[in-house]
């Protein structure tokens, strides 16, 4: 696998990291290679994940949270933060939700927008991976449009009553805190709920076909009473969560990048080793143009999250250029799983090869924290400057 990712770097980007950043490359590499990829296949096909366990073991090695400062924090670039991403999402896109819903949605949401008080409660935990966060905004009637909304918060004296549905949840029934976004009589507010709270339940959903090796719940608010110094105070309005999506949203943007690398490493490997009509089937004309056009393919979303790493250091990134990688980036890597599929013909379907599993995981990827449509408009807007959304 060493030699096809070499060959893969037509580019040769590998060689202008920065030390510190290829450090932290290759331990996340060795973790996921050690650790996380000899499991991987049979948590996919149970649907389960030792996720409070590897949270722990994310913790220990410091990509919870790592761009944040202070609080336990590393306080690392956002491109190192990106090159995490893609190494761990070069295992399972379920994994890298697990470390991205912890660090770029629930505690960001602490960390940008909660109270002294509250970072200081949650934050050191959180980074430590031994309490674990997760983010409650979309709801069962309520993805693309959250200003649609149906939880609601409503002030009782000193707490305040919330009643809703939250769905699609990763790390839901897991979550010592919930960050919970509700209607209030003063605009859309977070809250912090914690687990055991009365009225509070979070079941796990079931069934899946794509993220089997990821925890998705429903989070059920009937009538939960929290009090206002769970409210986070710094967050008014949509601003708040949609804050946190484009946060998100940029670790996304360099972890598929690693899904697609590994199913193309994996099929460059498998093309030269199986032989049809007296060769392997690399040799033949159809397949090196499959090889050839999703290496470019992937060298150029590598490019993208390079850029936006570098605008994001600089303080300069803006959400429609985070929804441009999203956008185009997502798209990609789901046609590199696609088509590498093809090269491997009827071994392709199983899960000896991760190819086919990148792909379903992709396919939620392709929906989750702003579909593609939605990017397509985000970018028709800053094109035109008519806004389509309605």
């Amino acid at each position: 696998m060493s030699d096809a990712l070499n060959r893969l770097d037509l580019l040769d980007l590998d060689s202008d990291l920065a030390d510190d950043d290829r450090l932290m490359r290759d331990t996340v590499r060795k973790f996921a290679n050690d650790r996380l990829r000899p499991h991987i296949r049979e948590w996919f096909e149970d649907g389960t994940l030792p996720a409070r366990e590897l949270a722990q073991e994310f913790g220990a090695l410091g990509v919870l949270g790592m761009h944040l400062h202070g609080y336990g924090c590393q306080g690392a670039t956002a491109s190192q933060y990106g090159l995490v991403c893609a190494e761990v999402e070069a295992v399972d896109s379920g994994l890298r939700s697990l470390v991205s819903v912890q660090g770029s949605l629930a505690m960001y949401a602490i960390y940008a927008y909660g109270s002294e008080e509250q970072k200081e409660r949650w934050l050191p935990g959180m980074a430590k991976g031994e309490l674990i966060g997760c983010f409650g905004l979309t709801e069962p009637d309520s993805g693309s449009d959250p200003g649609s909304m149906r939880t609601r918060a409503v002030r009782d004296g000193g707490d305040w009553i919330i009643s809703g549905n939250k769905m699609w949840i990763t790390n839901g029934s897991l979550a010592d805190v919930a960050v919970v976004w509700a209607r209030t009589d003063e605009g859309v507010r977070g809250f912090l709920v914690e687990r055991g709270t009365p009225g509070f339940s979070a079941p796990d959903v079931h069934h899946k076909i794509s993220l089997r090796a990821s925890v998705t719940s429903e989070l059920i608010l009937d009538d939960v009473r929290v009090p206002d110094a769970n409210r986070l105070p710094e967050a008014t309005g949509l601003k708040g969560p949609l804050g946190c999506l484009t946060e998100a949203r940029f670790g996304i943007v360099w972890g598929v990048t690693g899904a697609a690398r590994d199913a193309l490493a994996a099929t460059l490997d498998y093309a030269g080793s199986r032989t049809q009509f007296g060769k392997p089937i690399a040799g033949f004309q159809l397949t090196q143009r499959k090889l050839a056009e999703m290496a470019v393919s992937l060298q150029q979303t590598q490019l993208t999250a390079r850029r936006l790493g570098e605008l994001k250091d600089a303080g300069r990134i803006a959400p429609h250029q985070v929804s441009f990688g999203k956008f185009a980036n997502v798209r990609a890597a789901l046609e590199i799983c696609r088509e590498a599929r093809s090269i491997l013909g009827g071994s392709g379907i199983t899960t000896e090869y991760p190819v086919l599993r990148h792909a379903v995981n992709l396919e939620t990827v392709y929906t989750y924290e702003g579909t593609h449509e939605v990017h397509t408009l985000i970018l028709g807007s800053q094109l035109t400057g008519i806004d389509a959304f309605r």
